[in-house]
């Protein structure tokens, strides 16, 4: 009775200690960007679709894991390298890495498998896509991880990783770029630099802490980070209505893309009106959660009046 007690705990601290490292890979994928990053891929491929045929519906699965892997595998590739930097931060101290639940050789062997095994899904769809997918997992590990330390333009340059999904998506069921894949991959683009200078104002202690320099640990004031999300959002407001202009939907798309851009905008002039004030980062804080409002939004209405 005793060794079957025994062996009954035994194997209850095994599936324990199996949950916790697969919940630990789980994180080191950065879910919240991956699932992002998905959503808008099957979005856009969805949007490119104009004769549907039995062939495409085999794109989706393999589209969302491809980017689900390539997406997961750049952001543990990305916690690799800035684990020192994550130790020294109250919001990534807890990550799997700089916690020590996960050695860093274990987050790279895990980074660089699933970027390649998502790479070889999108390779099945066409060579195009996996080399946007390459073009991806390139930019934001090799490009705006390092640039974090050395330039305020790397949030600019990782807005580029950001929005490649929307063509990845494009390109998965269309097999060539084209205008009205801009304009999506351009609405994913100007959304994401007020979305992340609200969350770098938030934690612009942290990221100063951790050396990293942007515009939101440079700018102590607030001033340059409340004008460059006012004018991304105007510009995104003119962005917003273009998958009109370039006959991707219909022009019942353009009164909700306008509501929905205003309405953005409206959060980013709170901010800016109070920037210098606001101590508790509560206006930041609401322009950071009018962001995740604004994708879902933009992309139901855009596939709700999508051209046939």
């Amino acid at each position: 009775m005793n060794e079957q007690t025994t062996a009954a705990e035994s194997n209850r601290v095994t599936e324990r200690q199996l949950s916790g490292i697969m919940r630990d890979l789980w994180l080191l994928m950065k879910p919240e960007l991956t699932l992002l990053s998905v959503f808008t891929s099957l979005c856009s491929a969805y949007l490119a679709i104009h004769a549907s045929n039995e062939t495409q519906l085999l794109v989706f699965p393999l589209l969302a894991l491809g980017t689900l892997f390539v997406g997961g595998g750049s952001g543990a590739l990305n916690q690799y390298f800035e684990r020192e930097e994550d130790a020294l931060m109250k919001r990534t101290e807890k990550r799997p890495v700089p916690d020590q639940r996960l050695a860093p050789v274990e987050a790279l062997i895990f980074g660089a498998t699933i970027s390649v095994a998502g790479i070889a899904i999108l390779f099945l769809i066409n060579w195009l896509t996996a080399l946007l997918s390459v073009l991806t997992l390139v930019t934001y590990v090799f490009l705006y991880t390092p640039l974090k330390k050395i330039s305020t333009l790397s949030t600019i340059i990782g807005a580029i990783p950001g929005a490649l999904p929307t063509l990845i998506g494009w390109v998965a069921v269309s097999n060539s770029l084209s205008f009205q894949a801009f304009s999506l991959f351009a609405i994913l683009f100007y959304w994401q630099m007020p979305h992340f200078y609200s969350i770098g104002w938030l934690y612009r202690t942290d990221y100063t802490k951790a050396g990293f320099r942007l515009l939101t640990s440079l700018d102590t004031k607030g001033t340059k980070v409340s004008t460059h999300i006012i004018v991304n959002q105007i510009i995104l407001v003119a962005i917003g209505i273009s998958p009109a202009l370039v006959g991707l939907v219909t022009w019942d798309y353009v009164p909700i893309a306008l509501l929905v851009g205003l309405g953005f905008l409206f959060f980013g002039l709170r901010f800016m009106h109070s920037v210098g004030q606001d101590t508790s980062g509560a206006r930041a804080r609401t322009l950071f959660f009018a962001s995740l409002f604004y994708l879902p939004i933009i992309f139901s209405a855009m596939i709700i009046f999508k051209t046939q």
